[in-house]
């Protein structure tokens, strides 16, 4: 009973290993933080560019999108394949920089 008093008095004692498991998981938690910090700095969606065609649709199933950058969109913009987009497509393609065909 005396020594179960004495516990309750006393502060908790933090030992190495304790320590050493603290500074690991805090060391750990930083690593992640700034890797995640990293690579949401670095990595942006394709629709941050300036060469994207991002255009969203109704669709048999709900909203769709055609989506494309670079080339794939330059070559969206010229095949004149999508009749049923063709003014949101074509506002899409002025935006990106590339010549629009419209469809037959």
């Amino acid at each position: 009973m005396q020594e179960q008093a004495r516990r309750l008095r006393e502060p908790l004692q933090w030992g190495r290993a304790q320590k050493r498991a603290l500074a690991l998981a805090l060391t750990l938690l930083a690593a992640a933080v700034l890797g995640l910090g990293a690579y949401a700095l670095t990595s942006g969606g394709s629709s941050s560019r300036r060469d994207c065609v991002d255009v969203t649709f109704a669709s048999t199933l709900g909203g769709a999108t055609l989506k494309g950058c670079g080339a794939h969109a330059r070559a969206i913009c010229a095949s004149g394949s999508f009749p049923r987009l063709a003014d949101e497509l074509s506002a899409a393609c002025a935006r990106a920089g590339f010549a629009y065909r419209r469809p037959r």
